[in-house]
């Protein structure tokens, strides 16, 4: 199935398990053995604030394509804003998690983990 076989809403769920995935991943090759150090690093990433200003970063990068899929899931409206955000930040996350999804559900990897060492500068 392609990423056009997913709703909106599926598509951000997918997306926030592919970001923090490929935070996990960035986080342990670093070399920080403790699991707790781990954790506390990865909040650093995954914040609705964090991806928020992520996307600043993606933005000039992005193929029209990407831009599309970024623009979707922003301006979905299925979810509540969480009161650890803020209604900016979350609408921008879920449209960098929706990109992530379609992303990997292509099978587009090497893109992916280009963009998330754009958006993280690491």
């Amino acid at each position: 199935m392609t990423a056009n076989g997913y709703s909106v809403a599926a598509l951000a769920y997918l997306g926030d398990g592919v970001i923090e995935l490929c935070v996990r991943r960035y986080l342990v090759e670093s070399g920080i053995p403790d699991a707790g150090t781990l954790n506390a690093k990865a909040l650093g990433f995954v914040s609705a604030h964090a991806q928020s200003a992520a996307v600043d970063r993606l933005m000039p990068v992005l193929t029209e394509e990407e831009e599309g899929w970024f623009k979707r899931g922003r301006n979905h409206t299925g979810a509540a804003v969480p009161k650890s955000s803020n209604p900016r930040d979350y609408r921008r996350a879920t449209g960098m998690e929706v990109l992530f999804a379609s992303l990997y559900v292509e099978g587009r990897t090497d893109r992916l983990d280009e963009l998330f060492h754009i958006a993280y500068a690491v």
